[in-house]
């Protein structure tokens, strides 16, 4: 088991490597001039020639790419991943303020994903190409074929209209046991939107496992039996099925914080996903830069707890 740990921890350091250079290229590649999204398009024109050296050798702009690359990641190791061009805090404050908000966004359309996924893959699975399957299906496909945003204006706008209610407005940093009514509804918007697609994934994936289990001789036997067919999915075949199911989830919860970006403007929610919306349009740069690259680490831990956790409870998978 630590053999299997240490060489999946060392497969995720190459990638986190990978993933760093690939996202200081890409911030670098992109059109436009970080000077001209900070003075604006007549702030640039009174600029001299020395005044626009001297604020990229400020900002470290004028250095080699390989020697910003080094100091990025210098700073990084440090704690230090810079300040907004346009706010008088640091992306690590930034980070600490709006990070919770969007981590329990997340791991709450995670919850609501599974509440809303297994009992229609338990449903599809026992009645296979009936009604209810078939209804089940289209419901899963048009979930995961409306976008999270455009759902997410959707319900602000019917709320608000229909019934007069908007969620209250916080500048982040709200802890969930200050005060969980106002928090709850916060995030029970983007999050309900965010869990509509993955809770579709997660039944489709579901069905698809619980049909091979409910085939396998262990079913068959246990239902030889005379046990409850109820309990021979529940007790039996459900479990076995789950494995397939957890993997995914931990993969959707990688793209629940890339979704939440657009869902958490559309709700108007102070998360780390509002963060990167408003950075993308000033093109702060080194907001971007250090978002993005956090999002990955977070992707790829995730990822690493998942195996890990699966490893745990099938050997087969840390010994094959």
């Amino acid at each position: 088991m630590y053999s299997y740990i240490a060489r999946r921890l060392a497969f995720g350091g190459i990638t986190v490597f990978g993933v760093s250079i690939i996202v200081f290229l890409i911030m670098r590649i992109m059109p436009g001039d970080p000077l001209t999204a900070i003075f604006g398009p007549e702030g640039m024109t009174k600029l001299t020639a020395a005044q626009r050296q001297s604020y990229m050798d400020e900002l470290g702009l004028s250095d080699p790419l390989i020697v910003q690359y080094v100091s990025w990641l210098w700073d990084i190791a440090k704690g230090e991943l810079g300040r907004s061009f346009f706010r008088a805090e640091s992306v690590g404050e930034m980070v600490l303020r709006r990070g919770p908000l969007t981590a329990q966004i997340a791991i709450l359309s995670v919850v609501l994903s599974w509440i809303l996924g297994l009992p229609v893959a338990i449903v599809s699975a026992l009645r296979p190409n009936s009604v209810a399957d078939t209804t089940a299906r289209i419901i899963s496909i048009t979930c995961l074929a409306v976008p999270g945003f455009w759902l997410g204006m959707l319900l602000v706008l019917g709320f608000l209209f229909g019934f007069g209610y908007r969620a209250p407005q916080t500048a982040g940093g709200l802890g969930l046991f200050e005060d969980p009514g106002t928090v709850l509804q916060i995030i029970i918007g983007p999050a309900f939107v965010l869990a509509l697609g993955q809770a579709a994934y997660i039944a489709r994936m579901a069905r698809s496992s619980l049909l091979e289990v409910i085939r396998e001789d262990y079913v068959r036997t246990a239902r030889a039996k005379g046990l409850n067919g109820r309990l021979v999915v529940t007790l039996h075949a459900l479990p076995n099925a789950l494995l397939p199911v957890i993997t995914l989830s931990g993969i959707l919860l990688g793209f629940v914080l890339a979704g939440s970006i657009p869902v958490e403007r559309a709700f108007g929610t102070p998360g780390l996903g509002y963060a990167m919306f408003t950075a993308v349009n000033e093109r702060d740069i080194f907001v971007m830069q250090n978002l993005v690259f956090l999002y990955a680490v977070v992707f790829v831990m995730l990822n690493i707890a998942v195996d890990i956790i699966i490893a745990w409870i099938d050997p087969r998978i840390r010994y094959g």
